[in-house]
């Protein structure tokens, strides 16, 4: 234990660190903050577009910030990404503020676990702390008015809601440590599972609104998912051969 803490000092003595960490903190509580929103509001299947648009927004800021190189399937994804949004702001005349907040701020929170330098256990202990005192401030004053849940709601309601930090910290944890490891762009692959899922919820559970230009719209940015993903396999497979050949 006092190991674990004598780890958290070069976060804090470090304004490097502390500000990639205070950055990182900001980010990740914007973007849980608007998913939460966003699901409660009705609005389940633009969050998922947020998250299948994260990949490429991986992409995008790997090529800007870590001048990591792109091919050329992988441009031609991005582009059919920014049709598809373009089409939802011109065709459909709404700005998709929730998919592009959701795409960026995790985007650019999973940019920063790749540059910090701490493990992910530290690096998500440090930015519990710094977020600790704005969601402790919050939760008193939910209580005084009388908006807070805790010793209100029904007791299943309770243990849901204080459940909510572990099923929460455990993906973060996995999400810190695989993003120290592989390739910012790689990492959107892992990434489509849970906005396919968010994706059939909000259509199938709770007959949200898709139209038929809502579909033009994601099938465009699906089809830039798509090509990502077999760019990504081709690579790999390529890099496979290669590796073997030289052996």
């Amino acid at each position: 234990m006092a190991k674990n803490l004598r780890g958290l000092w070069p976060a804090f003595a470090s304004g490097r660190l502390l500000g990639l960490n205070l950055l990182s903190s900001v980010l990740l509580a914007a973007n849980w903050t608007v998913y939460v929103w966003a699901v409660n509001s009705g609005h389940l299947i633009e969050s998922s577009l947020g998250y299948f648009l994260t990949p490429l927004g991986n992409v995008a800021l790997g090529y800007l910030v870590l001048h990591e190189r792109l091919r050329k399937l992988q441009w031609t994804a991005i582009v059919f990404a920014v049709i598809g949004v373009s089409c939802l702001l011109f065709g459909v005349g709404h700005f998709p503020w929730i998919a592009l907040t959701l795409a960026s701020t995790w985007s650019g929170y999973a940019l920063l676990k790749k540059k910090s330098a701490l493990g992910a256990l530290t690096g998500l202990t440090v930015e519990t702390l710094l977020l600790f005192p704005v969601a402790a401030v919050m939760l008193l004053w939910w209580q005084h008015t009388g908006e807070g849940a805790l010793g209100r709601a029904e007791a299943w309601v309770q243990v849901l809601v204080l459940s909510t930090g572990m099923v929460t910290a455990i993906p973060l944890l996995l999400f810190a440590y695989g993003a120290q490891r592989i390739r910012l762009a790689t990492l959107g692959l892992l990434q489509y599972l849970s906005p396919a899922v968010q994706f059939l919820i909000g259509l199938l559970v709770y007959d949200e609104m898709f139209d038929s230009s809502r579909f033009l719209a994601y099938g465009l940015i699906w089809c830039g998912l798509i090509l990502y993903t077999a760019d990504s396999f081709w690579s790999h497979a390529t890099g496979n051969s290669t590796s073997a050949s030289r052996q």
